[in-house]
């Protein structure tokens, strides 16, 4: 059976983001860190190694994969940092058209810095993201 690499852990968040080696993404993840937690209401928690989790859902799709995961999320990385969003939220695109300088994937967002982008959208990013899920998973 599939096992979930990416699942909630007990890491230390702060600790995590201590080890950060650039000063300024270190300095830009506890910023995210506040904004994420003051956006969502939820405590930050590690996901996996590298994830810093918001809330969490469990997702079950057709096929019988199953999972949880959580509402919103970020991760430092060495070249970009990642913003996890939920794929498929339809308000998506349009706010990202005002977000600033970024890049997308499937699921995440990649900003090379806080400077490049506009944290009022930010904000209405987490919260569409969050109220998307909990609409389409209404058990959390």
């Amino acid at each position: 059976m599939y096992e979930l690499k990416t699942k909630e852990t007990d890491n230390s968040v702060i600790e995590f983001i201590e080890e950060v080696d650039n000063p300024k993404k270190r300095e830009d993840a506890y910023r995210l860190l506040d904004i994420f937690t003051e956006t969502t209401g939820f405590e930050a928690k590690m996901w996996g190694p590298s994830i810093i989790g918001f809330g969490s859902y469990h997702y079950k799709y057709e096929s019988g994969h199953e999972g949880d995961a959580p509402l919103a999320g970020f991760s430092p990385r060495k070249a970009k940092i990642s913003l996890y969003f939920a794929p498929g939220e339809p308000k998506r695109e349009e706010l990202l058209k005002q977000f600033g300088k970024h890049t997308t994937g499937k699921a995440c967002v990649y900003v090379n810095k806080l400077a490049d982008i506009d944290v009022d959208v930010l904000k209405a990013l987490i919260n569409e993201s969050v109220s998307f899920i909990q609409k389409m998973y209404p058990e959390i």
